[in-house]
């Protein structure tokens, strides 16, 4: 039987990204994002539900998340769940905690204030405005019209 561990979020930031490194030197991010979904309720009104949801990215992802991205800034998430479970220290029995481990990501919005734009980070996109189209060679001279008004020589 095939398995699939896959999220894909849009939300935004509910707090500051908190990079730390591993004892290994290894970069890692925490933060999270605040999911919005509207729709409409029995009675007919429009209501909103939000979801937070708890995140977590290695790497140079780690490094780049917490260098750009603030409270209230949109972000793109494609990742993977994860289940910490873990004994609680005061007694209280066993803890567990679900979150969603970057795999790639996205900017999205506008720049805040310019900045200079990071490199290498999985999936690191930032809105440019868009490329100019690839130029074309000089056209052939035009091809001979038929009596019908039709090009016989159309290059494709």
């Amino acid at each position: 039987m095939a398995n699939l561990n896959r999220v894909l979020l849009i939300g935004n930031l509910t707090r500051d990204p908190e990079l730390r490194q591993t004892p290994k030197g290894t970069a890692v991010a925490q933060f999270g994002i605040a999911v919005n979904r509207t729709f409409r309720g029995e009675d007919g009104q429009s209501r909103e539900e939000v979801t937070f949801v708890d995140l977590e990215a290695w790497g140079k992802q780690a490094e780049t998340i917490a260098k750009f991205m603030t409270k209230g800034r949109p972000i793109f998430i494609e990742g993977r769940l994860k289940l910490d479970q873990w004994e609680d220290k005061n007694g209280g029995g066993k803890r567990s905690k679900l979150r969603v481990v970057v795999e790639n990501f996205q900017f999205l919005g506008s720049r805040q204030g310019g900045g200079e734009e990071g490199g290498g980070g999985g999936g690191f996109s930032q809105e440019r405005e868009p490329a100019a189209p690839p130029r074309r060679a000089a056209a052939a001279p035009a091809a001979a019209s038929t009596d019908n008004g039709i090009d016989e020589d159309v290059p494709f």
